[in-house]
């Protein structure tokens, strides 16, 4: 069940001029005088205000949908759209080529950074409010201040993935203060910062909010596990792994332990109830950005992060057809005679899915012509709807995406919103994070039963894949791995196999890839055999020391007058 709640937009802290004429002194919709964020209703106002800004991204600004960020940028999908020159700046992003005058023009990058601190100014702002009251005056004190330092967490976590250097504030500090704030933090210390929100919401948070929307202690307990697994494996400056330090590993598993041993969540008897709006908040979802649709507003409170991302030539849609699946990325869903990943061969040869056995996921991700689309039996999947297959291939992406007859559709012009929660975490991840956490401390045989419980669960997902004669268009063969020749390197090979299935398209792979120092390696292999396949690649190439990250936007070092260091290489 979702909440809908009016949300305080634009908040204006305003200086009333005790001479103004009575025209003057009409207050607009959405105005806050500075004596009105003294009560415990503006608190709560403020609170919700901070909830929204975590959501509150667009589509050439994304702040929680990583398709661009973390998809394109790996070997899970193509830019899409109608050619190389659509969305430019993410054609740039594919081919690791953000080196241009402006560095990272005027789009994705600045809009996303602005957003992200935007939300973080939510957060302060409302924290400075409320730790102005009393407990008496407001009896939800520690449990909202913990709330918003989590959601202050978040926003950092996601800077801190996409831009590593970033300047770190809280709620004292003063407009002057931030202006001198560098973002010449050690990559130790700024984890810690952030890291800090999340303990501090660990420590003060219940195992359970009235309000379904709420974060809790377990939440935050799964966020600080999901930090520490990323500053376990030690970077240098040129963003080489250099050590993976086990203190924070063990960490990892003490957190996520707690999770699991709560018995709160569970995974869903099917994958695909994480990717639809009837079984939104269901036992796997742990920490969701909440979406409202037929709220009373206009267009409703909506996911537009991924409405260009529709088949373009769908008749039910009519664009955009960007976050195009590649030939690797369905290649490696194929199985061998054992139900187990082709860890070696996959990307060998094109697929032949009319023979192949493939892992069930493969039809939870990726539109193919004749497969079922988004559960849907009646609309089979067509290569007419790819709007620049000879550019992009036939495949397509559907997991972000809802059906047109979805109650959680709604179309603004030529573009599709989604009221479909967007999960920031679930159960799913929390089981993979601990079995990576037990594999690097050597524990590799506790990690099996982990993620066998994940590739169990992926077997079962089949009822919604059905066509209309009760047949499927996949041959599927997903089998448990056996504990007989489970040695670390095997299992290390098979929990990042896990990841890229289980996460694929979500925008988890390629900060996986660095987090795990690889990133140039699998990257620069993938593109020596994607290039001839889709020769729009041709000039691509991943340099290491440079593109783990993104420039600092220029804007941002032009406006603190070179305060803001830029980034390695750039």
């Amino acid at each position: 069940m979702k909440y809908s709640i009016r949300i305080i937009t634009y908040i204006t802290i305003t200086l009333v001029i005790a001479s103004c004429t009575k025209q003057l002194d009409y207050k607009p919709e959405g105005y806050l005088a500075s004596t009105d964020l003294t009560s415990a209703e503006a608190a709560e106002g403020l609170v919700t205000a901070a909830y929204a800004a975590i959501g509150n991204g667009d589509m050439i600004g994304p702040i929680y949908s990583n398709w661009a960020y973390g998809s394109v940028r790996s070997d899970d999908t193509y830019k899409g759209g109608g050619g190389t020159g659509d969305l430019d700046e993410v054609d740039k992003m594919e081919h690791y080529n953000l080196v241009t005058a402006d560095m990272s023009g005027i789009g994705f990058l600045p809009r996303t950074w602005r957003n992200l601190y935007k939300s973080i100014s939510r957060a302060n702002t409302a924290l400075r409010a409320i730790n102005a009251l009393t407990d008496s005056d407001f009896p939800q004190k520690q449990s909202r201040v913990a709330e918003l330092k989590f959601l202050r967490g978040h926003s950092y976590f996601t800077l801190k993935l996409l831009f590593k250097n970033i300047p770190i504030f809280d709620e004292n500090a003063t407009e002057e203060e931030i202006l001198k704030t560098s973002n010449d933090l050690s990559n130790e210390e700024s984890w810690n910062k952030i890291a800090a929100d999340f303990q501090y919401a660990i420590d003060n948070l219940p195992e359970t909010q009235t309000d379904l929307a709420r974060t809790n202690k377990l939440a935050a307990q799964a966020y600080l596990a999901k930090l520490r697994l990323f500053q376990a494996y030690e970077q240098n400056e040129t963003h080489q792994v250099t050590n993976i330090n086990k203190e924070r590993l063990q960490e990892v598993v003490t957190l996520t332990q707690a999770v699991i041993s709560s018995n709160k969540y569970r995974l869903s008897a099917d994958i695909s109830d994480n990717f639809l709006p009837e079984t939104e908040n269901g036992p796997e979802s742990i920490f969701a950005i909440q979406f409202t649709i037929n709220d009373g507003t206009t267009a409703g409170r909506m996911n537009y992060e991924d409405g260009l991302n529709y088949p373009h030539g769908a008749p039910q849609y009519g664009c955009c057809g960007f976050h195009a699946g590649s030939q690797n990325l369905v290649n490696a869903h194929t199985t061998d005679a054992n139900g187990l990943p082709n860890f070696t061969t996959f990307n060998n040869t094109i697929a032949n899915l009319n023979f192949a056995t493939v892992d069930v996921r493969l039809d939870h991700t990726i539109g193919i012509d004749g497969h079922v689309y988004k559960y849907d039996n009646t609309k089979l999947f067509s290569n007419s709807w790819v709007r620049d297959a000879g550019v992009y291939g036939n495949f397509h992406t559907m997991r972000s995406q809802q059906l047109a007859t979805s109650s959680s559709y709604f179309k603004n012009g030529p573009f599709m919103g989604s009221a479909k929660n967007y999960d920031v975490l679930r159960y799913d991840e929390v089981l993979l994070m601990q079995a990576e956490a037990y594999i690097e401390l050597g524990q590799q045989s506790l990690a099996l039963p982990l993620i066998n419980q994940i590739r169990e669960r992926a077997a079962a997902s089949t009822e919604r894949l059905k066509k209309l004669d009760g047949t499927f268009a996949s041959r599927y063969n997903v089998k448990p791995y056996p504990a007989t020749g489970w040695t670390q390197e095997y299992a290390r090979r098979a929990l990042r196999w896990e990841r890229r299935l289980e996460f694929a398209t979500e925008g988890h792979r390629f900060f996986d890839l660095v987090r795990w120092g690889i990133a140039a390696q699998v990257l620069n292999d993938y593109l020596s055999v994607e290039k001839v396949r889709r020769p729009f690649l041709s000039t691509a190439v991943f340099t290491a020391g440079r593109d783990e990250y993104f420039p600092i936007p220029q804007s941002e070092i032009t406006f603190t007058k070179g305060l803001y260091k830029q980034n390695p290489k750039y």
